[in-house]
Parts: structure tokens; sequence; C-alpha cells
């Protein structure tokens, strides 16, 4: 396990009383949200948050859940009505393992989302973060939940680090060994952890003259040194192939139910290569169906 000579309240207390007064208003943290959705929403919230902004996710999720309020009302919708709810949401292949999960958790587990964190990592497109979260937040365990903000904090006030390394398995060993024993603060810390990094301990402009932990940071005390960043760069998106998938599904989804003509998908896209590439992939991936020389959302 990480080792830090910081005790673990010098960090959890003041995190915590922070996240107490300055916690953003959202509504997966509303006690009504977790009355009429329960785990059910907060699976779908952490599925939608994943590489996509909070201000964007909020008025998908609650069309979502006005749609499909549990796992079985959305394991009976059709793969294309999923892509077309999922709308500009981006990274869609989060629509079709989230409606594959659905179908998972009506078929296996009589419709309710798991609360066993291997259960729940049995389940399509859940990983150890989207695990732990339902865990904690819906069910209120004790683990260690990270994200890309945790790990951020972490690195910054325990490692005297400018940005994370990657991802590994000693990020849930680090944010463990600094988790309060009390199960109800546990879950309090690590939605502090992710807020402090999301709000204050930013990646590109850190206000650490607001900042809870200033005191105890090792990244501050050491004058906050420039120590590298290893992390991986996403691709621009502008003229990128992510770019020209995203293109190809607004035509589809705009022409739904009904198919389009390959050949019309994209037809001034000025890469033709890149145009063909994208639409192969989005068939690959059961984003799109083929039928001959019409192209149209699954069915």
């Amino acid at each position: 396990m990480p080792s830090t000579s910081l005790p673990a309240s010098a960090v959890s207390l003041p995190l915590a009383d922070w996240y107490r007064g300055a916690a953003r208003d959202l509504p997966w943290r509303r006690p009504r949200f977790h009355e009429d959705f329960g785990a059910w929403g907060t699976l779908v919230s952490e599925f939608m948050l994943q590489q996509t902004p909070v201000n964007r996710v909020i008025p998908h999720l609650e069309a979502w859940l006005d749609r499909w309020p549990t796992p079985a009302a959305m394991a009976a919708a059709s793969t294309s009505d999923v892509l077309q709810q999922w709308a500009n949401l981006g990274y869609p292949r989060r629509a079709l393992w989230l409606h594959r999960a659905a179908v998972e958790i009506t078929e296996r587990h009589g419709g309710v989302v798991p609360k066993d964190v291997d259960a729940l990592l049995k389940l399509s497109g859940i990983g150890d973060y989207t695990a732990r979260a339902v865990a904690v937040f819906a069910y209120g365990d004790r683990h260690p939940v990270v994200d890309t903000n945790t790990r951020r904090v972490m690195a910054r006030a325990i490692l005297g680090q400018a940005q994370p390394g990657p991802p590994s398995r000693r990020d849930l060993e680090l944010m463990d060994s600094l988790l309060p024993a009390d199960v109800a603060e546990s879950a309090v810390f690590n939605a502090a952890a992710m807020e402090l990094g999301a709000t204050v301990c930013t990646a590109r402009s850190p206000r650490c003259e607001i900042c809870p932990l200033v005191g105890v940071c090792a990244w501050v005390a050491a004058g906050r040194p420039d120590t590298g960043d290893t992390r991986r760069r996403q691709a621009t998106f502008e003229g990128s192939d992510r770019q020209a998938r995203g293109a190809a599904l607004r035509i589809l989804r705009a022409a739904a139910p009904d198919a389009v003509l390959i050949d019309s998908v994209l037809a001034e896209w000025p890469d033709p290569l890149q145009r063909d590439r994208a639409i192969d992939s989005l068939i690959a991936d059961g984003l799109a169906e083929a039928d001959g020389e019409m192209l149209s959302l699954p069915r």
C-alpha cells in the first residue's frame, strides 16, 4: 500500500467540512433523486458522466430516466431508440453498454441493480470506478471511489506531483488508506475528493488559494513544481475520425427509423477515406446496420 506520513484525518476532515458547504447542487445528490430512481439512476448518471461535462449530462439524464425509470423499461427498448435518446452526449458506445447492462440486470438480477462490487463488474461497460460509485453512493457501502479528479487531488496533496501518473491499482489503495472508518463519512470523503478535483484542484488552473487542503498539500509545500505529465492526450476533435462518426450518427438519428443510402452519408466530407472508415467503424461497433446500399441505426 502507498505510504504517507500525513495522518488520514488531516486530509479527510477539512475536505469533508469544505464539501458540506461548497458542493454543487447536482440532481444525483438530492434525496428525491434517490427516492425516485435509486441505484439505477446512479448507474445511468455515471455512464453519462464518463468523458462528458456535468452541464451537458443533467438535461439528458432527467429525460432518460423519465423515459426509462427502471432497468427493465430500458431493456425492453430498441437499440435504435436508445441511440436516438443518447443524442449528442458523445461516445455512443456507452449507450450500447448501458442498454446491455439493463438487459443483464433484468435477466440476472430481477431488474434490481446489484449492490455487490464483483456483481457490478460483471455487467457490460462497468469498471472499477462505476462499480464502486454505485456501491457507495447508491447503497452506502464503504469502498474507495477513484476518478480522474480524485487521482489529481491525491497526486498533489499526498504525492507532491503536479499531475497523476497512469491509472493503477495503487490509486485505489491510496484512497482506501485515506477513507474514514465511519461508512457515512467515507462516502462524503469520496464525493468531496471528486468535487475538489472538479472545481478547485483542476488540471490546468488549480485555485490553491481557496483549497481546504492548501495547508497540508505536498505539492504546494514543494513550491508547486512541474513534475511532468504522463497522462495520455486526447486527440483533437476537429477533423478526427470521432467527429466523422458523430456526424454520421446525427444523419442516421434524423432519418430513423428509416434507412439512408450509404453513399449519401457524409457525401461532402472532405476526406473520403476517413468517411468510409467512420462508417465502417460504426457498423463494427454495432452503432449502425448496413443492408445492401442502405444504412440505418440498429433495430
